[in-house]
């Protein structure tokens, strides 16, 4: 990994453009350089894992609304002299998780109604350092970029694969160098740049038309994190489709000659300049050499349960306690429960957040999503987490749960705020130590690094369990042939062919999506 220093620059300094980090990302993204198969088993997985979480929210209604957006935005489908066999038309357009691979919308649209569907339940993976990012939300703008142009392109799965590697490289090294929430900016402005990249590899576009489109994806995806803060909307889901939406429409009017604000980091009217550390930041990015393997998305992990990433770990710890000292889930003999944690866990997700909704049981399924309080109340008291019912306001209204909730606080422990910033994979850790006193003067301790399914946790997930995740969150929407259909097609990503990239979406039972009645808007 090369490091790249950036820092923003007067007008007068005139910065050249092969000196602006848009120009080096951009160079990356052309770099022709193969992915490795462990890399490759990876994206597989990630993409098991998004179609699986995607299964789940189907009919939640952000997504209805999303998908009915979408499908307002249809391109007719190209009748040809043959089918293929599994997928039907190869054709123009991309499809919608949900609707048969026949029916096929505006690539724009398609990341847009699958970034939604993807992003809704807060579940699949991420990857935490300077800045949190969710990085597999680079998949929907990829692959619907994929469908569309694949027989314009001559695409297979293998520029697939490249396209996913670059938007995951891209995102990490950003997030491991860049702070956005310290600004109160949202980590989406990492993801139009990202996603904008990988669809430039995808489409083996040259490093002038990849620079242009990333200039204008950050430039159009800077929003604050108030979509995270206090009583928490659904916009949560839409913030990272929306920045994958912006990314496709970049590369098309990138395509088309036009131009980006420049340059868009190092700018003395910059993003940098005015939104992050201000004219005297400097920052130094970790970007591949040329020539170097893409191998960021190793350093990401997925999530076992439907809950922010920093309280994955505590579900852990808590289903160990419930199962260890049963007594702890008992609001009326214990005093205090106290989570000693990481800066970013007690801020954010704790109590130093002072957020009264995070104590509140009608508050809205995305704001107790971020409630490390709840979740480990919930957790302690149930053995466990489901994405559905743990959220659901009878749930939240149990009183003996809002009693023993009430009696958890959180507290940053500068050790765990050490390690949770470390660049040490073997160090680096998500979790904490929590101390249950009882009413009877007893005291119970316990702690937790990371969560059980982390590549370091004491399951990691392997593709057995990407398999049985999609299978599990599939099972109540999608055919069981359909549920077969698809994992045969992912697993052999780097094998398909043009006409098969669109199959590379999920198709819901009968009636399933008609279940749930579209919202009526503008298109």
């Amino acid at each position: 990994m090369k490091l790249h220093n950036v820092r923003v620059h007067s007008s007068e300094e005139n910065l050249a453009r092969e000196d602006q980090l848009a120009w080096k990302i951009a160079e990356v993204a052309a770099d022709p350089v193969e992915v490795d198969q462990e890399v490759t088993e990876m994206v597989i997985n990630r993409v098991i894992d998004n179609a699986a979480v995607a299964a789940a929210s189907l009919t939640r209604r952000p997504v209805v609304s999303a998908r009915s957006q979408a499908l307002a935005h249809p391109i007719p489908v190209r009748q040809l002299e043959e089918l293929t066999e599994s997928v039907g038309h190869p054709q123009d357009g991309s499809t919608v998780f949900g609707e048969p691979a026949s029916v096929r919308v505006s690539p724009e649209w398609a990341a847009w109604a699958n970034g939604v569907a993807v992003r809704e339940l807060d579940y699949h993976d991420t990857f935490l350092a300077a800045e949190y990012s969710h990085p597999g939300d680079n998949i929907p703008p990829v692959i619907a970029v994929a469908q569309h142009a694949a027989r314009a392109y001559g695409l297979t799965g293998r520029d697939l694969v490249r396209g996913i590697a670059t938007g995951y490289e891209i995102q990490i090294d950003l997030a491991k160098a860049i702070s956005l929430h310290r600004h109160k900016i949202d980590h989406v402005a990492h993801l139009g740049p990202s996603a904008a990249a990988g669809i430039g590899t995808l489409l083996g576009l040259p490093p002038e038309t990849i620079y242009q489109a990333i200039g204008q994806a950050l430039h159009t995806t800077t929003a604050t994190r108030q979509s995270r803060k206090g009583e928490i909307s659904s916009w949560k889901a839409h913030a990272p489709a929306f920045a994958g939406k912006m990314a496709v429409e970049a590369i098309d009017r990138a395509l088309r000659g036009e131009t980006s604000p420049t340059p868009i980091y190092e700018g003395e009217d910059g993003v940098i300049a005015w939104l992050l550390d201000g004219p005297d930041a400097s920052y130094d990015v970790p970007l591949p050499g040329r020539g170097e393997a893409k191998r960021a998305i190793l350093d990401s992990y997925t999530k076992e349960h439907s809950a922010e990433y920093q309280a994955q770990a505590w579900i852990d710890l808590a289903r160990k306690l419930h199962r260890e000292h049963p007594e702890v889930a008992d609001a009326s003999r214990v005093e205090s429960i106290v989570i000693h944690t990481s800066h970013h866990t007690h801020y954010v997700i704790g109590s130093g957040a002072n957020d009264p909704q995070k104590y509140d049981p009608t508050a809205s399924r995305e704001t107790l999503d971020h409630s490390i309080p709840y979740i480990f109340t919930v957790a302690l008291q149930d053995g466990g987490w489901h994405h559905v019912e743990s959220y659901l306001p009878s749930r939240a209204a149990r009183p003996d749960t809002v009693a023993l909730w009430g009696k958890v606080t959180t507290t940053e422990d500068p050790e765990w705020t050490r390690r949770y910033h470390s660049t040490n994979p073997a160090e680096k850790a998500f979790g904490g130590r929590v101390v249950i006193t009882m009413a009877d003067g007893r005291v119970f301790e316990d702690e937790i690094a990371v969560a059980d399914a982390h590549p370091l946790g004491v399951r990691p997930f392997a593709r057995a369990d990407y398999v049985s995740k999609f299978r599990t969150l599939a099972a109540d929407v999608l055919d069981d042939d359909e549920i077969e259909r698809f994992l045969g097609l992912a697993e052999r990503l780097p094998e398909l062919t043009a006409a098969e990239l669109g199959g590379l979406t999920i198709t819901a039972r009968a009636g399933i999506l008609a279940s749930v009645p579209a919202p009526k808007g503008l298109f």
